[in-house]
């Protein structure tokens, strides 16, 4: 069982950058898929990145790729979705998940098992 706590939120201008971390107690991290999903007012919650449990295979949402970038650091327990060239359209809760890993690298939400209390992230123009 891990227990993700995501932390790095905040307001930034558009082009801005921020880097959200995520921080998962328990010995067993490294068996978890880690990803990060948002949600913004009045909208479902939406896949934004998943990095596998080694690190080597990530996938993105489309609008992202290029501008985000997920990874993690196994011997910290840790998680990262680095954030470059920010839009008004990428303001929403941050949330953290991690999901374990039989069946695949999931996409869903419907996939996770653990979910954080997430994060805001405020683009402003």
């Amino acid at each position: 069982q891990v227990q993700p706590v995501e932390s790095g939120g905040g307001l930034v201008q558009v082009g801005g950058s921020l880097r959200l971390s995520c921080a998962a107690s328990g010995r067993t991290f490294s068996s978890y898929h880690m990803g990060w999903f948002r949600q913004a007012p009045g909208k479902e919650r939406e896949f934004v990145a998943v990095t596998s449990w080694s690190g080597r295979t990530t996938k993105y949402l489309d609008s992202v790729k290029g501008r985000f970038t997920i990874s993690r650091d196994n011997a910290k327990n840790t998680v990262y979705l680095q954030m470059n060239s920010l839009k008004p359209e990428d303001t929403a809760v941050y949330y953290c998940a991690a999901a374990r890993t039989e069946g695949g690298i999931p996409m869903t939400p419907r996939g996770y098992d653990y979910w954080g209390q997430g994060t805001q992230v405020t683009v402003s123009s």
